[in-house]
């Protein structure tokens, strides 16, 4: 995967969609991210949202405001690992109460 791309993948099961972010949530990817998101909340239903940051690198302001709407739309868990990942986290769970995941 190149130094400027996002890999989304979605991981669906029959109680709990996990959302795996990897790469730059950036320029053009945002609206890549927008797009997947848009298609899979019909699929939603009642399932428990995760929002895997662990490989995420970078995310612009624009990038952010989307995960915060995801964050906000579901109260994902959002999963971190590394402390950009956990600062990511904590600036798009901002001041709710929704958990956040460290995995060591």
């Amino acid at each position: 995967m190149g130094q400027h791309t996002l890999k989304i993948t979605i991981h669906e099961t029959d109680d709990a969609m996990a959302i795996q972010l990897e790469g730059r949530i950036a320029g053009p990817w945002v609206a890549e991210l927008s797009r997947t998101w848009a298609e899979a909340v019909p699929r939603l239903s009642s399932r428990k949202v995760s929002i895997d940051l662990c490989g995420v690198t970078y995310a612009d302001v624009s990038g952010k405001q989307v995960l915060r709407d995801i964050y906000r739309q579901t109260g994902a868990n959002l999963v971190a690992n590394s402390p950009w990942a956990e600062y990511l986290a904590e600036e798009i769970a901002n001041s709710n109460t929704y958990p956040i995941n460290q995995e060591l």
